[in-house]
């Protein structure tokens, strides 16, 4: 028996692909590139909306889980269509201290080139993807939008890679 909520789940830009490159928005007047963080692991997390109640437990277990993160040298970038504005409310709100970046023009973009965007609902997956320092994808996973993907796998994807000695 198929799942057709799962069916219609995209599949994210699969281990061992070179990430793509991008500039999104940080604040009205400062952008962060991928590229800024070469030489250590990044983790991106595609959220489909701020405030949303799934999304808000999500960020919120991510800020607990900064330091472990940065146990390992990674930094964390959160991703969404909603704009810059959002993204500054919703931080400041849930005490959020990683860069919130807006896909919002041209909206959804970058989601797009990680094959993490919704069309139809016009927002993100739920997909995370933890690339390494040379840029290479090294583990993606998109979660159903309304199940919370917490951190397992991403802290699993940063042990291996410092197991491999690529962080």
């Amino acid at each position: 028996m198929t799942n057709t909520t799962a069916d219609a789940r995209a599949a994210p830009l699969p281990p061992g692909t070179k990430a793509p490159e991008f500039r999104l928005p940080s604040t009205p007047d400062q952008t962060v590139s991928l590229a800024e963080f070469r030489g250590q692991p990044v983790i991106l997390a595609f959220y489909p909306e701020d405030w949303s109640p799934v999304c808000s437990d999500q960020m919120a277990l991510y800020q607990e889980l900064l330091p472990e993160f940065r146990k390992f040298n990674a930094e964390l970038l959160g991703i969404s269509v909603d704009g810059i504005w959002s993204h500054l409310a919703f931080a400041r709100d849930r005490n959020l201290h990683f860069p919130l970046l807006a896909d919002f023009e041209p909206k959804g973009e970058v989601a797009r080139s990680y094959q993490a965007y919704r069309s139809a609902e016009g927002t993100t997956e739920r997909a995370l993807f933890v690339i390494d320092a040379d840029g290479i994808v090294r583990w993606s996973y998109i979660s159903p939008v309304g199940v919370n993907p917490g951190a397992d796998g991403i802290l699993r994807a940063l042990e291996n890679l410092e197991e491999e000695g690529g962080s």
